[in-house]
């Protein structure tokens, strides 16, 4: 077996059997090392300096060791310490965004998505332009700016042109005061070239999920078609980042292996992307495998309890502090709760995962990909989260600006993305209020913003943006952006 290498592009070296079986050794033997977990956690606290924050995160290893730990009060003390990163790198704001599905055929295998190639029963579908177009509206009228698309594996029905071509059409879409602003996309692992395609299309993130880094795993689960290559899949990014890609999305299917396992190899996946290409993963997402037609969760053995998770998504946190972190609405409106106070700052709303479901009155089931938990309107999910105390963000400034790979990482780090970033999400904020929300969510929102921009430190910014969400509240439109 290859021993760990960061470095190396052979995915056998970046993400080591071996490497992984050790750590997760040595942190059963340290989980009670009190002064070892002392240790590690002020290591990975943030500090202050003349250029602005720091914070090293942690690394697989010791990061391992802290989701092992069963000492309640340094659980306690962890999740404490995540809540602290999560404010001082990314505030209270909270991005919003939606899938968009565009087809759901597939050749692949895969025993636990429904759109594997020997369902016969589920409703085989891909939009066309004209109904991509009519989706996009739906979500242009409930006040989405940014989605991320999905499709399945499938060289005839799904190939490169068809991808291109959508997302041409919906940043195309200028409907009322709406507007597609950034599309990410989430499609199976493809070549350097198609990558660049991509790039040149105007991409936002490119989205890829592990699923399991347990290659053994992982060919048992992808038994049949493309996406059994472990090798070629978990490359992917490398060859996204030669393409010219930017920012990189990770993420695995928690209850397909052991959480231990996929943890460790996770976080050793965006050690590699910092080691080769001096920017780590702009997202890592936490999906937990979901009841859909065809599969029935229970009969994988690997189910993740919510205390588990959401000691997972703080260590995460704590581990790699300059991540954005997603949690979509497989999980209920109780389990996101917990998880924005844990390290959380994307969320989608009002998501359908079915071909085509956002112009059907009535949620379809019928090519879902998965069960959506939390089913509440983007109006309802915005005024639940300014009641929690969190500012629903539809800004794409940094994308639009070029604030992308590592120039983002670098404001990230350095906890200097908060001056752009939350004036943004104030004066977008007050785009959605204007154009689409409910009255009892304007005002709850006025009100926040209100007090929000009160806490801008820098005066001329504070002025600035004052004027533009007054412009915006008048209907006077401005796209100034910071």
């Amino acid at each position: 077996m290859a021993a760990y290498n960061p470095k190396s592009l052979k995915a056998e070296e970046f993400i080591s059997h071996e490497e992984i079986l050790e750590t997760i050794r040595y942190a059963e033997e340290n989980k009670r090392n009190i002064p070892l977990i002392d240790s590690l956690l002020e290591k990975a606290r943030p500090r202050k300096t003349e250029n602005g924050l720091t914070c090293p995160g942690l690394t697989h290893r010791e990061a391992s060791v802290l989701l092992a730990c069963d000492i309640p009060e340094k659980v306690e003390e962890m999740k404490n310490l995540a809540r602290q990163i999560k404010l001082d790198f990314y505030g209270n704001r909270i991005v919003m965004f939606a899938p968009l599905y565009l087809s759901n055929y597939c050749v692949n295998g895969c025993v636990y998505c429904p759109y594997h190639l020997k369902n016969k029963h589920i409703a085989r579908k891909k939009l066309t332009q004209e109904e991509i177009k009519a989706e996009v509206i739906a979500l242009q009228d409930m006040g989405h700016k940014r989605l991320a698309i999905e499709l399945g594996e499938d060289p005839v029905h799904n190939p490169i042109e068809y991808v291109l071509e959508s997302i041409k059409t919906i940043y195309s879409i200028q409907h009322k005061n709406g507007a597609i602003r950034r599309v990410n996309v989430n499609i199976a692992a493809t070549t350097v070239e198609e990558y660049r395609m991509l790039k040149e299309a105007g991409i936002g993130t490119y989205i890829l999920f592990q699923e399991t880094y347990n290659k053994e795993s992982y060919l048992e689960l992808h038994p049949t078609g493309p996406k059994h290559d472990y090798d070629y899949h978990t490359e992917a990014m490398d060859r996204a980042m030669e393409g010219g890609i930017d920012d990189v999305g990770l993420g695995v299917l928690y209850g397909l292996e052991n959480y231990q396992y996929e943890f460790a190899g996770l976080l050793m996946h965006a050690e590699h992307l910092e080691a080769v290409h001096g920017v780590g993963p702009h997202t890592i997402s936490v999906p937990r495998l979901k009841r859909a037609d065809d599969i029935d969760p229970d009969t994988f053995d690997n189910g993740l309890p919510d205390e588990m998770f959401e000691k997972i998504i703080a260590c995460i946190r704590i581990a790699v502090p300059y991540t954005g972190m997603i949690i979509s609405t497989r999980e209920s409106e109780q389990v996101r709760a917990r998880a924005l106070e844990l390290g959380i700052s994307q969320i989608s709303g009002a998501s359908r995962t079915s071909v085509g479901g956002y112009t059907e009155e009535e949620r379809p089931h019928d090519s879902e990909q998965f069960d959506v938990s939390d089913q509440r309107t983007l109006d309802e999910v915005v005024k639940w989260l300014m009641e929690l105390g969190f500012i629903p963000s539809f800004c794409t400034a940094c994308y639009r600006e070029g604030r992308t790979g590592d120039r983002f990482m670098a404001l990230c780090k350095s906890g200097q993305i908060l001056n752009c970033c939350h004036p943004n999400a104030l004066m977008t904020l007050g785009e959605y209020l204007t154009d689409y929300a409910s009255e009892e969510t304007r005002k709850v929102g006025f009100d926040l913003i209100e007090r929000e921009l009160e806490r801008i430190p820098a005066p001329k910014v504070k002025a600035i943006a004052k004027d533009n969400v007054e412009a915006i509240k008048n209907s006077n439109r401005r796209d100034f952006r910071f």
